[in-house]
């Protein structure tokens, strides 16, 4: 799958040239954002779950080294094989080896975020092994030769038309078909197939718990449970963070998810995987990948609480009118946005900007991780390091410069009014990019402080 390239600006713009697709992205993603707010509400309880499972996952970062031990030692005695890779080139070389040595040349994979990040298809590609993803919607963008879009509705970027012709071209179904049901029902025929001949599956880790060295797998489709259950060798990928202490606290967080997720009262298949079945090899690679250096970043530590659950995508003003590849990493939207610049501050400054920093992320994040703040705190962070661009450094001088002194403010303000009434012109043009979206404001006859002077000073005479 192609890794989409270049800064969130041009990547949005190139997206917003579709405006019916965009109304289309924006309109399904809030569709399901106020599916999520009727099952929170449903919920007497919610905010209580939301500070607990906060409260948790606090607790496990700050005592993940013996969590992931615990883990370990308890996974091991249930006869899997842990694995311990430090970064994405490191997981990728273990999980290579692991199917090498099973001379595997064609494997199945169930949705997993993890590799997206660790780019883990193309590794093995290259390596002549072959991955069919099969999460449906993993599998359309595989088709596509596309990476996911969101985390959790990976092709929510596509229409059922733009499916049946991919389905018609890759799976021979009739042209012009696009029916959702008889869609649904090729591409299950399609990949039954794989699982019944794949040797190998891998499957990524919602969550692990460190009492019973057990892990859990949530999916929709039961695709996670087909290819573990059958293969000869399952691989389970996950993030050091995935950690939870004991099995009591699954009742919490499952509570949560797919409430948040997509407004359902529960994942359909919630896979509990302990122990390798007779014949099978069980292996689990625990993944750093930048995650230790983030859990030293006291401001930002609290982004490692994420459950991957997609809902601050679903209420995200920008990311459902920029669209997921607009953020040119594996994982978009706000959430994406505090996490990528932890593994590249170069390559991914642009992303912190782009949001409004409206907090509504932070108020639907069921482990309630304050995003919008870490957002802010990730500009401060970039510019001083010297990742912001030239115009934005000017732009942000002359703006200190002017907000700093009284007097330059109300200078500014009242050369700003007098060029908006004077020369319109040289603001409403082209070359300013607020004015290719909307119209500027009628410039008002007095600022604010002068106006609050004005009618001070009138109520005192009155008086």
């Amino acid at each position: 799958m192609s890794k989409q390239t270049g800064d969130h600006a041009a990547l949005a713009a190139k997206f917003n040239e579709n405006e019916p697709r965009v109304n289309w992205h924006d309109e399904t993603l809030w569709w399901v954002r106020q599916k999520r707010d009727r099952m929170a509400w449903s919920i007497p309880e919610w905010e209580q779950l939301r500070d607990t499972a906060s409260q948790i996952k606090r607790h496990v970062l700050g005592n993940l080294h013996d969590y992931l031990l615990q883990f370990e030692q308890q996974a091991t005695q249930n006869g899997a094989i842990v694995h311990w890779a430090a970064d994405a080139e490191e997981h990728n070389r273990i999980v290579t080896t692991i199917l090498q040595r099973h001379k595997v040349q064609r494997m199945v994979k169930s949705k997993s975020m993890l590799t997206e990040e660790c780019h883990l298809n193309p590794h093995l590609a290259a390596h002549g092994i072959e991955v069919i993803d099969t999460d449906l919607g993993e599998r359309i963008v595989q088709l596509a030769k596309e990476p996911p879009s969101h985390i959790v509705l990976p092709c929510i970027h596509k229409k059922k038309e733009e499916i049946g012709e991919l389905f018609h071209e890759h799976l021979g179904t009739p042209a012009g078909n696009a029916d959702p049901q008889f869609l649904t029902a090729a591409a299950r025929q399609h990949l039954r197939q794989e699982f019944l001949q794949s040797q190998a599956a891998i499957t990524g880790v919602n969550f692990a718990v460190a009492e019973t060295g057990e892990m859990v797998v949530c999916t929709n489709e039961g695709n996670a449970d087909m290819g573990a259950h059958l293969a000869k060798v399952h691989i389970a990928c996950m993030g050091i963070e995935k950690i939870i202490p004991r099995r009591a606290h699954l009742g919490v967080f499952l509570r949560l998810l797919a409430r948040s997720a997509t407004g359902q009262p529960i994942t359909t298949y919630s896979s509990h995987f302990r122990q390798p079945r007779e014949g099978q090899e069980l292996h689990i690679v625990l993944v750093d990948n930048g995650r230790s250096r983030q859990l030293g970043r006291e401001d930002f530590l609290n982004s490692l609480k994420c459950i991957r659950c997609g809902a601050c995508m679903n209420t995200c003003p920008v990311y459902r009118r920029s669209g997921g590849h607009s953020y040119h990493t594996a994982v978009a939207g706000p959430i994406g946005a505090i996490l990528a610049p932890n593994l590249d501050m170069k390559e991914y400054a642009d992303l912190p900007f782009a949001s409004t920093l409206c907090g509504s992320c932070s108020n639907v994040c069921p482990v309630k991780i304050d995003i919008h703040q870490q957002l802010y705190k990730w500009r401060q962070v970039l510019v001083q390091d010297g990742h912001a661009g030239a115009g934005k450094k000017i732009s942000m001088k002359m703006m200190s410069a002017t907000l700093s002194s009284p007097g330059n403010y109300r200078r500014a303000g009242k050369m700003g009014r007098w060029v908006l009434r004077a020369f319109p012109k040289m603001v409403n043009n082209k070359l300013n990019p607020w004015y290719k979206q909307r119209e500027m404001p009628a410039p008002p006859a007095m600022s604010f402080s002068e106006w609050y002077a004005k009618n001070k000073r009138s109520d005192e005479q009155q008086g």
